[in-house]
């Protein structure tokens, strides 16, 4: 009998996503991959530190009951690696206890070609041109991004965010922003603002998220004392009169939302130093430079809002932190290496 990964929500993790690979990366980057392998090697046994990804990754999959039926959560490792460079990661999967049994190795190659076969709704990775490869290809990537933010482990409670448009939405609302201004945007959602608008790169991961929600809901209503350990927010420039069509695609999908912030022009980092999601995801780069740093974030490269050149200054002073600090993000002028991650 095959194992029902349709029946899944399956998130798939680059090792840059879920680790801190800094300190192996510049080894590769300075000495090679000679050098790199025996490093590894070497630490085989040394357990990595957790990533970018690490809170959503460990959250999500504590939401599995311990019945074999009651497992709606599955993460796949897809590493760039070959097995041998990836042992150690591996092990550190094994040493914070991670139930994580399935990876894909490949050995230089772009993991994502691979997201269909393991259903995943959603890819993280450190590598940004790995991320812009899949999302131009349609898939549902993101490139996670450096952050300082320190998980508080006492609480349970999983937060996610997302930004409507480029995201859970298509873009179709934002190209006439971009093409025709204020006015003829808002103009535009008050006539349609009875019609639904078409999904958005991560939509079926957002559909999947808003179902095993309803799991934990349909928890609470079972047993009252129980509490539930999923909370979502969307967190979009839109206001009225633009709001309303949000409300409809929402409804149009059978959805609710815990929290919904309509911010028209306020800086988005305000509300995600209060909501401390463990993810927000986001198209565009300049919502995600000062919020980076408080919260994990994820930069969905879609859509108008990242067509060449769009977003290349701020790109570019993130990524510039991120090579100061020497965390898992990758400039778009470099090629990807045969077999690092985090490049």
């Amino acid at each position: 009998m095959s194992y029902p990964i349709e029946q899944k929500l399956v998130i798939a993790v680059a090792s840059s996503a879920l680790f801190d690979l800094s300190t192996s990366d510049k080894v590769f980057r300075e000495s090679g991959e000679a050098m790199y392998r025996q490093y590894q090697r070497e630490h085989a046994n040394e357990h990595l530190e957790p990533g970018v990804a690490f809170p959503l990754v460990q959250r999500l999959l504590a939401l599995n009951g311990t019945d074999s039926d009651d497992q709606p959560v599955e993460v796949i490792l897809l590493s760039r690696n070959d097995p041998d460079t990836g042992l150690r990661v591996i092990k550190s999967i094994e040493s914070f206890s991670l139930p994580i049994s399935r990876a894909a190795f490949v050995k230089g190659r772009s993991p994502f070609r691979y997201l269909e076969a393991f259903n995943a709704s959603l890819f993280l990775s450190g590598n940004q041109e790995d991320v812009r490869m899949a999302v131009a290809r349609g898939a549902p990537a993101g490139q996670v991004l450096p952050t300082d933010f320190v998980d508080d482990w006492t609480e349970s409670e999983l937060r996610i965010a997302f930004d409507f448009d480029g995201i859970i939405a298509d873009d179709s609302a934002e190209a006439v922003f971009k093409s025709n201004g204020l006015a003829a945007f808002l103009a535009a959602e008050a006539e349609a603002a009875a019609v639904p608008i078409p999904g958005g790169p991560l939509a079926k991961f957002f559909k999947e998220i808003a179902r095993l929600q309803q799991r934990e809901i349909s928890k609470r209503i079972a047993d009252p004392e129980y509490e539930p350990r999923l909370r979502i927010a969307i967190i979009t420039a839109r206001n009225a009169p633009a709001h309303e069509r949000v409300v409809t695609t929402l409804r149009g999908w059978g959805i609710q939302i815990d929290e919904v912030f309509f911010l028209g022009g306020i800086d988005k980092a305000r509300i995600l130093k209060e909501f401390r999601p463990h993810i927000f995801f986001e198209d565009q780069l300049n919502h995600l430079e000062s919020a980076s740093r408080l919260v994990p974030c994820v930069h969905v490269p879609f859509g108008v809002a990242n067509l060449p050149s769009a977003n290349d200054a701020v790109s570019e002073a993130i990524n510039e932190d991120a090579r100061r600090q020497r965390k898992p993000v990758t400039p778009a002028v470099t090629e990807a290496p045969a077999d690092a991650d985090s490049q």
